[in-house]
């Protein structure tokens, strides 16, 4: 694999639609390779080169649902990824049972076959290391869109791998939405992680969902805005109300072309499902301090 240090973005084309789902190539790593159905156009874009490492900023099965299949081709490569996610790589029956009751009979077709990454291959990751590839990455630990959620520094570039704690913006819209799908939303502490990504002080940020982003404070400040906005929306209305409003509003902002890439990357109903969630394990707390 080439030794350039260079962040190159690769579309994997999810369900053939460009800029929903981006893996990132750094020389010999890649960062979050998505899915089993895009394992062929991430292949043909690495030109059959098999990387050292792959890191996962955490274990969602469009950032890392095909990484056990990718294993089975790539003996030896190390997967780093969070110690709440490592086991779920190990063994993924708990994380396929939960996707299911998500996806249902779309789980084949959205992700593909979720194999087992061999435990040999897992660097568990806490945050504070530092991985020694591709040029060296800082790792910190950023939950708040999961609990197993990790971003990473390129020491080299100062880029940040952010994952969706800096939420989606499909190019070339400019609209920013903070994904916010079960179990694990937790308001509070996105709004923490993003004080620390701040902290990093990053030339720029690399999304998942999707590509590059040059003004990391424009986007951290939007990404904010939208999780606040969405907090009180989603407690206001029902779901299909919710879903209505958000399709709308981007609809209007984005036109529907760009929109249908956005709500594919962040699915509507799954932004008030992880909301309101967040909603009742906030009041059962408060119902217990009282």
């Amino acid at each position: 694999m080439s030794v350039t240090t260079q962040p190159r973005p690769i579309d994997l084309l999810h369900l053939g639609r460009e800029h929903v789902l981006c893996c990132w190539q750094i020389g010999d790593v890649i960062i979050d390779p998505g899915p089993a159905t895009c394992a062929d156009t991430l292949l043909e874009a690495l030109g059959g080169e098999q990387p050292k490492a792959i890191l996962l900023t955490h274990i969602h099965l469009d950032h890392a649902g095909g990484t056990g299949h990718l294993l089975e081709r790539w003996p030896g490569t190390e997967v780093w990824v969070h110690e709440r996610g490592a086991r779920h790589m190990i063994d993924p029956a708990k994380l396929v049972n939960s996707a299911g009751m998500l996806y249902k009979e779309q789980m084949a077709m959205l992700w593909g076959p979720i194999v087992p990454v061999p435990e040999s291959a897992v660097k568990v990751l806490k945050g504070g290391e530092e991985v020694p590839w591709g040029g060296g990455f800082e790792v910190m630990y950023t939950p708040g869109h999961a609990q197993h959620h990790v971003s990473y520094l390129h020491k080299p570039t100062g880029m940040a791998f952010v994952g969706d704690v800096a939420g989606v913006r499909i190019p070339p819209a400019g609209a920013v939405i903070a994904p916010t799908p079960p179990p694990d939303i937790n308001v509070e502490l996105w709004h923490q992680s993003l004080d620390l990504i701040e902290a990093w002080n990053p030339t720029s940020l690399g999304l998942t969902h999707w590509g590059r982003v040059d003004d990391p404070a424009a986007q951290i400040a939007a990404v904010r805005s939208c999780l606040d906005d969405h907090a009180e929306l989603a407690k206001d209305l029902d779901p299909e109300a919710f879903a209505d409003a958000v399709r709308d509003r981007l609809a209007k902002s984005v036109g529907m072309e760009v929109a249908e890439a956005y709500f594919q990357a962040a699915p509507p109903d799954q932004l008030h499902a992880g909301l309101a969630r967040y909603w009742a394990k906030r009041a059962e707390a408060e119902a217990g301090e009282s």
